[in-house]
């Protein structure tokens, strides 16, 4: 067997367009993403599941219909399943998430 870490910066220098979620590992049943973000995303919600949001770079906005959240670099945060949200970045940010293989992007088609 092989045995190699997963560089981040490098996963993250292949991918060229913001808002594209890219695969970078698994764990039992859950995928773990890397993605670019820049301005503002559809609200939507994850009905079934939780979703983790890690900054790796840079500073994101998860809004909520009744407030919001400010996750900066090497912070995390955990979206409880059920609530609309609406992440955004007012400059370019790089983050991981984690959620489970069943969790479908839905981006903006199942509003609460």
């Amino acid at each position: 067997m092989h045995y190699q870490a997963i560089k981040l910066s490098e996963e993250l220098s292949k991918i060229k367009d913001n808002w594209s979620p890219q695969l970078i590992g698994e764990l039992n049943d859950h995928e773990f993403k890397i993605v670019k973000i820049d301005g503002d995303y559809e609200w939507h919600v994850h009905p079934e599941t939780d979703k983790l949001f890690f900054v790796i770079e840079g500073e994101m906005i998860i809004d909520f219909r009744d407030g919001q959240v400010r996750i900066s670099k090497d912070e995390m945060f955990i979206v409880p399943k059920g609530l609309e949200i609406k992440p955004s970045a007012e400059k370019e940010c790089h983050i991981m998430l984690m959620e489970p293989k069943s969790e479908v992007d839905t981006g903006g088609t199942e509003s609460a």
